[in-house]
């Protein structure tokens, strides 16, 4: 189906799905391009999978009072390493998760046990 039908099928705009689908939110194109009869451009055609899929992202929004951005950038943490590494390291500093255990606790812990092996 077209944007215009998808759109009115998930209760949002033709507007707002493109810039979803710029944002990465929307599943990406496998042949789902029809052109029109005339020599116009290509539009978009979406599949019962790719309503599901926007349809899920849409409820994660609502859920979790998020914006279509800040949905975005979640996958990206996902997706990316580098991305993740960075956020996992701003949450450790604003104290949102706990640091990773010390290596001088490392050492004593191998050093307990290395007594408790001598007994």
């Amino acid at each position: 189906m077209r944007i215009t039908a998808a759109a009115r099928r998930l209760g949002t705009s033709p507007r707002m799905l493109r810039y979803r689908e710029d944002l990465g939110l929307l599943p990406e194109v496998r042949d789902g391009f029809v052109r029109p009869a005339g020599s116009g451009p290509a539009h978009r055609q979406f599949s019962e999978d790719d309503l599901a899929a926007v349809a899920a992202g849409l409820d994660l929004e609502r859920r979790y009072d998020i914006s279509p951005a800040a949905l975005a950038f979640g996958l990206r943490v996902i997706a990316e390493p580098s991305v993740r590494t960075a956020v996992v390291d701003l949450a450790r500093r604003l104290g949102r998760i706990q640091p990773t255990p010390s290596r001088a606790l490392d050492f004593e812990k191998e050093r307990a046990l290395r007594l408790l092996g001598r007994r």
